[in-house]
């Protein structure tokens, strides 16, 4: 028999808005003033006006194609690991370390190179492909702190971020490794385009038995969508996805206390349950108790309503969540 639901609460989230000097010394009285010495090491005085001899250091002698060859073979691994790393990172943290690093051995790898003569017949081919080297470590750098901000938040949005600085740097490497069987081609990631993929209002990630009385009301009038999950004890109830200015019930809720977990975001990868863009983890810092009791003529259970954006008298407090801690 339907009974009255009773509303404990009313939760809401304040969003988080989750760069030589010299100097005249007196003469001793009665003295002279004189300094006198010889230029070079030789005791013979430089003639004046220009009449010495200038010299200039001789350019380095080009490195034969087998010692350029061992110096790419030295640096090609690290660089190619460092990229795939990337590519393969999981988790914002792990891809914020993964970033940085490739930017430091990209980095470092293009200045030992630019250093180096190589062989004639490739110095073209050679200045491309160190200027390429630098512009993608320099774009990395601006990388990684898109990915710190949350702006970029999967190794998917990364790539995508890096579309044309990886295609050139591919490119480069290609022509290099082809004019003489070069170690230099470095990329075998493809970069994907940006995205924005959504799920439907509603639309379950996870779900658990929903036999239950109780209801969550769940309202998100933020400018990101959302994915609310629900945690009893170390279990994930379920995980429901709501989009911005959108609100969903989720019906059927098993008595038991729960914890609440949300994250925003922009373009929802279903592979990585995960937004790649734009990202925020956060919690309610109290949990919510649904129980059902049972009278001798009625039955009475808790229903609760949280709202995903700020309203006024709203009375939960929520706080940031650590990315690797946040239920997947």
């Amino acid at each position: 028999m339907a009974g009255p639901r009773l509303i404990p609460c009313v939760l809401a989230l304040a969003t988080l808005t989750l760069g030589a000097c010299s100097s005249s010394l007196p003469s001793p009285t009665g003295g002279e003033s004189r300094v006198s010495g010889v230029a070079g090491g030789d005791g013979e005085g430089a003639p004046a006006n220009g009449g010495g001899t200038r010299t200039s250091t001789p350019s380095p002698t080009a490195l034969t194609a087998e010692a350029y060859k061992s110096e790419l073979e030295s640096r090609h691994k690290s660089m190619a690991r460092a990229i795939d790393a990337v590519a393969g990172a999981r988790g914002v943290k792990s891809l914020d370390s993964k970033v940085t690093d490739a930017e430091e051995e990209l980095s470092g790898a293009a200045e030992a190179l630019a250093a180096l003569a190589p062989p004639d017949a490739v110095r073209a081919q050679h200045d491309a492909y160190v200027a390429s080297l630098r512009d993608f470590a320099t774009e990395l750098g601006s990388t990684a702190g898109k990915v710190g901000a949350r702006d970029l938040c999967t190794s998917s949005a990364v790539l995508a971020d890096l579309d044309d600085k990886l295609a050139a740097l591919d490119k480069a490497g290609e022509a290099l490794q082809s004019a003489g069987d070069y170690p230099a081609d470095i990329v075998d990631v493809k970069a994907g385009k940006k995205r924005s993929r959504r799920l439907g209002n509603g639309s379950f990630v996870r779900r658990s038995a929903l036999n239950g009385r109780s209801s969550l009301q769940i309202d998100n009038g933020g400018s990101r969508d959302a994915v609310v999950t629900l945690i009893k004890g170390r279990s994930k109830a379920f995980s429901v996805y709501v989009r911005k200015n959108g609100k969903f019930k989720v019906k059927g809720v098993p008595d038991g206390t729960y914890k609440i977990y949300f994250t925003h975001g922009v373009d929802w990868d279903g592979k990585s349950k995960a937004f790649t863009r734009e990202c925020s983890f956060e919690k309610f810092q109290k949990s919510v108790k649904f129980k059902t009791t049972y009278t001798a003529t009625q039955i009475l259970w808790h229903d609760w309503r949280i709202t995903l954006h700020t309203i006024a008298g709203g009375n939960a407090r929520t706080s940031a969540v650590d990315p690797d801690d946040f239920p997947s």
